[in-house]
């Protein structure tokens, strides 16, 4: 079977109701990135910081994969389908897709909080939505912080996505303002032999190599549209 990557951002979910950070009505714009999603904000207020993934944490598990979700689950079917996601949910696995990097980590799940965790492998799975700084804690002893990769630390799982992009055949990038660096890069890793698509309501080649075709539609809609060009091998 064809090895195909798809790429997500955060406007794969915004048709699940969750918020994405740079838009007008983004989740941001509520906090102050500094106060919420830095070691130096968790370092400064662990509680609120705790409090806010615990709110991104329950309107998470509240949401429900959406259409372009389930059809890049139904890939597997046909293709070798690996999931590259800037998304900190867990829709894609929801959804059905069975193999899933997450470049900046896993709301559902959680990681001591001592000064070297940004590296960690080890990782709790959380009860419901809620942790607590009091009763929430590791085996040594630190509280247990949402696996996330705040502003400011390294992404663990870039060398592994950069390996699996360059091995695929089939690229779709799907609802990523390709503005968050070193991810947004892997658009570049593709072999020159690679099909590659932009899906997103933005999509233009001022962010994209020509390489790729850009569909200046929602997740779902390019989805559909791709598929269909699987179909009938046609695509404008």
């Amino acid at each position: 079977m064809k090895r195909l990557v798809i790429f997500s951002g955060a406007g794969m979910s915004a048709e699940s109701g969750i918020s994405t950070f740079r838009d007008s009505n983004g989740l941001w714009e509520n906090y102050d990135i500094q106060e919420v999603a830095t070691p130096e904000a968790w370092a400064k207020n662990p509680e609120l910081v705790q409090r806010f993934y615990n709110e991104r944490r329950k309107n998470i598990i509240n949401a429900n994969p959406n259409l372009a979700h389930r059809l890049i689950a139904e890939l597997e079917q046909k293709f070798q389908v690996h999931v590259i996601t800037q998304n900190i949910d867990d829709l894609h696995e929801r959804a059905g897709s069975t193999q899933v990097l997450h470049l900046h980590g896993n709301i559902r799940l959680a990681k001591s909080s001592k000064p070297d965790a940004q590296y960690s492998q080890v990782f709790y799975p959380i009860d419901g939505s809620e942790l607590s700084l009091e009763h929430d804690k590791c085996p040594d002893g630190y509280p247990l912080r949402p696996h996330v990769v705040w502003f400011g630390e390294a992404v663990p799982a870039y060398e592994q996505a950069i390996q699996i992009v360059q091995e695929a055949e089939i690229f779709i990038v799907i609802g990523s303002t390709l503005t968050v660096y070193p991810v947004a890069g892997l658009v570049h890793e593709i072999p020159h032999s690679c099909e590659a698509y932009y899906i997103d309501p933005q999509a233009d080649y001022d962010r994209i190599p020509q390489q790729y075709q850009c569909l200046k539609m929602t997740a779902s809609e390019g989805m559909k549209k791709i598929l269909d060009h699987f179909k009938n091998k046609t695509i404008s």
